[in-house]
């Protein structure tokens, strides 16, 4: 019997997590897929917005600006790689301007600090790169990246290491309600548990209808997006918006905290909730984006999809219909910079419901960084390769990766068990070749150290085999 079970490893389950385990209480986290951050969590802008988009008064607002201040502590405790490289939301004409004095307004109201309306002499001495057709901006210098899929493995890691279960390709296909306790049930494992919290991103409410709350829907936007090399990051150095739309913040031109530059989302509402492909006229609208002049698309490395979960009521739905049970669904943008807010929100809520939150003498916040060997001085790589010579192998040449990281990747809490979910511990895969070179040699780490077959390995969980056996044997 669980105290708290969370539906759904995405960030807003994973800080939820994070932030329970500190007290005294049997926690488990239940994910449909191979791995965490499988969602939208692992396909998003990565940014941390300052807070002037969201209505005033709105949970977005709220939780968006209370989040985005807690943010550095908690990627300074999770070893989380964060940048506070600010943001512009650029006009080009008289209804831009008109648009970015509202957004000013507007995140006065929701306690925005340091605000700024700039003209085009500052708006180009900053980013010399913007197009010279942009006659203004909106500076928020609170703004700030970070990314999205590492910040949600680190958040569930420090989680486990602090006594939380993980339960990975656990589908909830049954819940019933008991006297004083849930029963979750997939077609292979129940768990039962006083309190739930359903997080489950673009089905959350499928799994609230389950329990009969029909009181929300959420449906998929569809988002592509443009990666490109690590030579092209200095482009800009802010994040660069267009004046926003119905339909959102538009296409942003942004760097990565890991060197790269990013050009995306469109912005495109569907129905199917697994559909993440690209598209060539998503790429055309990529290749449109104005704000910047010259972005090099022949220097793209990768491109991506990811899917944002639009609520019905357009603001975050975090409710409750039953004793025990909290829904959050729609958390789309701002819900990555909220996530820690949010956590904040469902606890008060469970604390409501009858929670007692004892905190643990021994709770640890802190979770060494992932990126600790290639950030290490070179006598201090040296010291660690003469102990394990494993970290003197380079695997991955490209974004120059280890074997020693690899290990370390699928033995450190949440372990990866998958290409993917090595590439998205430890960036090997991501660099020029795509995996083109280290695939094979990954693979082979993985079936030695987790003990099963080469021709088991996946890229992401079921579904997606790599290989269909072995040259030889096959006719």
């Amino acid at each position: 019997m669980y105290d708290v079970v969370i539906i759904g490893a995405g960030v807003v389950g994973g800080m939820l997590a994070r932030t329970l385990s500190a007290y005294d209480l049997k926690i488990c986290i239940l994910e449909k897929e191979n791995d965490v951050a499988m969602g939208a969590s692992k396909a998003n802008s990565g940014i941390v917005h300052a807070g002037f988009d969201a209505k005033e008064n709105s949970l977005k607002a709220k939780l968006n600006v209370r989040g985005a201040e807690l943010m550095p502590q908690i990627a300074e405790e999770l070893g989380v790689k964060y940048k506070n490289n600010g943001s512009l939301v650029v006009g080009f004409n008289d209804e831009d301007v008109k648009t970015i004095k509202e957004l000013y307004d507007r995140g006065c109201k929701n306690g925005v600090r340091r605000l700024r309306i700039i003209d085009q002499d500052e708006l180009h001495e900053l980013e010399p790169n913007i197009s010279d057709k942009a006659i203004c901006a909106l500076h928020a210098p609170t703004g700030a990246i970070i990314c999205p899929y590492e910040l949600t493995i680190a958040a569930i890691g420090n989680a486990m290491d602090n006594g939380a279960e993980l339960k990975l390709n656990f589908e909830v296909k049954k819940i019933q309600e008991h006297d004083g306790y849930w029963e979750i049930a997939s077609d292979k494992d129940t768990v039962m548990s006083h309190y739930v919290v359903n997080a489950a991103g673009q089905y959350s409410d499928a799994v609230a209808k389950i329990i009969g709350d029909n009181s929300f829907t959420v449906h998929p936007r569809k988002g592509e997006y443009i990666l490109l090399d690590k030579e092209c990051g200095g482009l800009v150095s802010h994040t660069v918006f267009r004046t926003p739309t119905a339909m959102g913040k538009g296409i942003l031109v942004s760097p990565t905290v890991d060197g790269n530059l990013l050009v995306g989302p469109t912005s495109e509402d569907i129905s199917d909730k697994d559909e993440t492909s690209t598209t060539i006229e998503g790429f055309r609208k990529l290749f449109d984006a104005d704000t910047v002049k010259n972005i090099p698309f022949n220097k793209t490395i990768t491109s991506f999809c990811g899917l944002r979960s639009v609520g019905s009521t357009g603001d975050f739905i975090i409710s409750s219909i039953k004793r025990g049970f909290i829904s959050a669904g729609g958390i789309e943008s701002p819900g990555l910079s909220a996530s820690p807010a949010i956590a904040e929100e469902i606890i008060d809520m469970l604390g409501v419901h009858g929670l007692v939150l004892c905190k643990k003498n021994d709770y640890n916040p802190y979770r060494r960084t992932a990126h600790w060997f290639r950030e290490a001085s070179v006598a201090a790589k040296n010291a660690t390769i003469a102990q394990n010579h494993a970290y003197g192998r380079v695997i991955c040449r490209c974004e120059t990766v280890t074997e020693g990281e690899i290990i370390e990747a699928i033995h450190t809490n949440p372990g990866a068990r998958d290409l993917d979910g090595i590439k998205r511990r430890t960036r090997a895969q991501m660099g020029r070749c795509q995996g083109g070179f280290c695939m094979p040699a990954i693979m082979r780490i993985l079936s030695r150290e987790l003990d099963i077959p080469y021709e088991s390995i996946s890229k992401s969980g079921g579904g997606s085999d790599v290989i269909c056996g072995r040259t030889k044997e096959t006719l």
